[in-house]
């Protein structure tokens, strides 16, 4: 594994204490503060790259005030809940003056896959970090420490921490006990170390079948953790792995195998979810067996748990999201609905917004619920100072400018173009320079949305009625006369005329007052453009709440496909581009199927918060 992104933020400049003293205090901060006033991580030492004790012990003072990491197992794509944890992982090291280590968690073969590594770092890097600092690569697997894994795990057999057990996976699990009786000891548990490491040595040799025997944690069978009961951590998995191929056919539990990874790391604050609470205990005697037999550095690094992300409208299971993709619910991993990364990188969300997401969350040790019009507020203020207005009617139908040919009879009458120009960005951000205007024209024939017109008007309605004036933005004022319809009685044309000398930017354009401005598009140089309008994804707040079935509350609405015409700078987009489209909303052009002769556009997010009414 040899990909490498730079750290856009140095460990340990002026510039991180400054931006840790602005950010609000939680309490994995308040622990990291204290624990650098203490001195507690003061004088460990880093070799440079992951080791045991003696490996360290040869190294230099370590540079990184702190160590952190993001251990994804790469079995699926990341999420929004990961994304909340990227942000705060790599952003204390950044704020401490660390290092965060990008580090997959691939101790389980049969699910993991190079694509999901691949779209791992892709997600990580383009959400703003990287793990390369201090002139080093920060990039891991943990399949890279197997070999110390089998070493540590003969050391707790020979230290009489840890035996081969053959009982049945049902006889373990009736005689593990529950939360109101104790276990039962294992009949293998008084087996002599030299057996047991034979057994195990076979194991690792192949000589028993899979699921035959477990190796397990010596503990406490009575302990009322259920999780210290002699937990298995090491089993019989004869699968291809994706980084050490047919190497082994044993391979460690994830409750082994962290706690050791973070270890030989040096990581100072293991951070995860408050699931993995009650498994601290066996990280911690894990940590202080491995110390005792000088396998381990000291100080260990310590676990702490936090809420995780639970969003309304979204589902994070791996699980559930794939039978999503698999069932066809959706267009793949990558649909703008989803609440994947890729998802919501396609759907038209900023690295930015994401980031300020995770931060107005904030961290807590208890679970709550987030709403989702959260995350959608930070995209609309991402987006506001920074995406390029422009006109588009989604669903058009044509307004003829019945006294075009007379008023601009000088001009060419019905063949004249009239040149419009409005700002790209009415208000750019401060101290930037402002883009180029947009440049479009208005002729006889323009397209205006359905919506703008009403025959019989509805008390209070502002826009085109017989005898009311609006204004065609950045265009002329305009009386509406009337409309023309087909035999089923559907509006077929709005016809209006244009008020001499009102053209938006002219003397004159103040002239006649109006309470209404709307948007359109030229006949003459609009662009058909196909529009993805995307909505939630489920109607109920907590899809999968209570052991509901997800599938049942599937927005039925989710996606509605439009034919759109667009004003001709909208076609100019590029892939990815983010654009407003005046009073409609926050669109992207959609990064895989939008091209110069076929543009795509994606709805990010409306102008404001429709489902909060």
């Amino acid at each position: 594994m040899s990909s490498t992104h730079t750290n856009t933020h140095p460990a340990g400049t002026a510039a991180d204490a400054a931006a840790a003293d602005h950010k609000p205090s939680n309490f994995l901060r308040q622990i990291i503060e204290k624990d650098l006033d203490q001195g507690t991580y003061a004088q460990r030492r880093w070799a440079g790259t992951p080791g045991d004790a003696a490996h360290h012990a040869a190294g230099p003072l370590d540079p990184a005030k702190i160590r952190t990491r993001f251990p994804p197992e790469p079995n699926g794509y990341l999420h929004v809940g990961h994304a909340k944890s990227i942000c705060l992982n790599f952003g204390l090291a950044r704020d401490y003056g660390g290092v965060c280590h990008m580090r997959f968690d691939d101790t389980n073969p049969e699910t993991e896959d190079t694509e999901y590594v691949n779209s791992i770092l892709d997600a990580v890097q383009w959400l703003g970090f990287g793990w390369e600092a201090n002139g080093q690569n920060h990039l891991f697997q943990a399949s890279d420490y197997f070999d110390f894994m089998y070493r540590a795990a003969e050391y707790l057999i020979e230290a009489g921490h840890a035996y081969v057990d053959e009982q049945s996976p049902e006889d373990m699990r009736a005689n593990r006990g529950d939360f109101g009786k104790p276990g039962v000891d294992s009949p293998f548990r008084t087996r002599t170390p030299a057996e047991n490491l034979e057994r195990f040595r076979q194991m690792a040799q192949g000589q028993h079948a899979d699921g035959a025997m477990v190796l397990r944690a010596k503990i406490d069978m009575a302990s009322p953790n259920i999780n210290m009961r002699d937990p298995a951590i090491y089993r019989i998995r004869r699968a291809t792995h994706h980084n050490t191929g047919d190497k082994w056919c044993i391979y460690p539990m994830y409750t082994f195998a962290h706690p050791i990874e973070d270890a030989l790391e040096q990581i100072t604050h293991s951070i995860c979810t408050l699931e993995f609470e009650d498994q601290r205990p066996f990280y911690d005697w894990l940590m202080d067996r491995l110390a005792e037999g000088g396998l381990l550095a000291a100080p260990a690094p310590k676990q702490y748990e936090f809420a995780r992300l639970n969003l309304t409208y979204v589902i994070t299971s791996k699980r559930k999201l794939a039978a999503l993709v698999n069932e066809g619910k959706v267009n793949g991993w990558d649909d703008p609905r989803m609440p994947t990364i890729v998802g919501l990188r396609r759907r038209g969300y900023t690295p930015a917004a994401l980031q300020a997401f995770a931060e107005r969350i904030g961290v807590t040790k208890s679970d709550s619920w987030i709403d989702y019009s959260t995350l959608e507020g930070c995209l609309r203020e991402d987006l506001e100072l920074k995406a390029h207005r422009g006109m588009a009617v989604l669903n058009p139908v044509k307004l003829v400018l019945t006294n075009w040919d007379e008023v601009f009879a000088p001009l060419g009458g019905a063949a004249y173009l009239d040149p419009c120009t409005l700002p790209a960005l009415p208000h750019p951000p401060e101290g930037t320079e402002p883009p180029a205007a947009r440049h479009f024209t208005i002729g006889k024939e323009v397209w205006i949305d359905r919506e703008d017109f009403e025959e019989v008007p509805p008390k209070g309605y502002k826009r085109l009625f017989p005898g009311n004036k609006v204004r065609l933005k950045g265009g002329h004022v305009i009386e509406c006369t009337g409309c023309t319809k087909d035999a089923n009685g559907v509006i077929t044309e709005v016809l209006a005329t244009v008020v001499p000398d009102t053209k938006s930017g002219t003397p004159g354009a103040d002239s006649v007052k109006v309470k209404a401005a709307i948007t359109w598009v030229g006949v003459a140089d609009g662009v058909s453009a196909e529009v993805r309008m995307y909505d939630r994804l489920f109607v109920d707040a907590q899809p999968d709440a209570g052991g509901k079935d997800f599938l049942e509350s599937l927005n039925p609405n989710s996606l509605k496909v439009v034919t759109a015409i667009v004003e001709p700078s909208l076609a100019n987009a590029q892939p990815d581009q983010k654009f407003q489209f005046e009073r409609h909303g926050y669109f992207v052009a959609d990064r895989v199927d939008h091209s110069a002769g076929k543009p795509v556009f994606n709805l990010a997010v409306g102008l404001k918060d429709s489902w909060g009414k």
